[in-house]
């Protein structure tokens, strides 16, 4: 593809998500976040509001509220926690996090003030391509330290700091497919049902009488 049919990305306009309360909305990202709100839309006939804060960089994040909205699954619509808490796994389709980008000499500063805020957030974890994806100091493998915290509707949220530019070597990983996920699955279910019947044996063996021959059948 020449550089004249790739389309012209200029960044993320917007992303919406949806909330139980607009007012409570307004009042974690405009008063205790300082995101500016820009723009409110009352949705016709009644079917709700749609209102944009302004997280910098040319970036708005927005939130529909609905009359009707269905209420969230922690762990299917939405990871069921902060990931140092929880797990971080959500179902497909869906918004895991949203990670906002803070320069990174006062991201531990932006911590201590969300913090004294009644926010409760992980410590800064400092991200690098180790087996566990953590160091406990930056050092030059950190490519970004991060805050996560959650806002009212348990929608989880991040200070991210870069720390460096990407490299050639931050490629490194071919994607897998639905069917190396399915394989996983079906590995796992062999495995937790080959444990059971190991547990079940074990449970016979407990039970068997001390004095029955070593081949008799329990």
């Amino acid at each position: 593809m020449s550089d004249d049919d790739r389309i012209e990305w200029g960044g993320v306009n917007h992303l919406a998500l949806v909330c139980r309360d607009m007012a409570r909305t307004v009042d974690f990202y405009q008063g205790t976040l300082g995101m500016p709100l820009v723009k409110t839309v009352e949705l016709p006939q009644g079917m709700g509001q749609h209102f944009f804060f302004d997280c910098g960089g040319g970036d708005l994040l927005a939130f529909f509220w609905f009359a009707d909205a269905p209420e969230p699954v922690p762990g299917i619509s939405a990871p069921a926690g902060r990931p140092d808490v929880a797990d971080l796994t959500s179902a497909i389709g869906s918004m895991n996090h949203v990670a906002f980008k803070v320069p990174v000499d006062r991201i531990d500063e932006y911590r201590d003030r969300l913090v004294a805020a009644g926010i409760d957030c992980s410590e800064t974890w400092n991200h690098d391509d180790s087996e566990w994806g953590l160091a406990p100091t930056v050092t030059d493998d950190v490519f970004v330290r991060s805050v996560y915290f959650q806002d009212p509707d348990g929608i989880l949220l991040e200070l991210a700091a870069s720390t460096r530019a990407w490299r050639p070597s931050d490629v490194a990983h071919a994607p897998k497919s639905a069917l190396e996920a399915q394989a996983s699955a079906a590995g796992g279910a062999d495995a937790q049902a080959a444990a059971g019947d190991l547990a079940a044996v074990e449970a016979a063996d407990a039970d068997a009488p001390a004095d029955a021959p070593a081949d008799a059948t329990v």
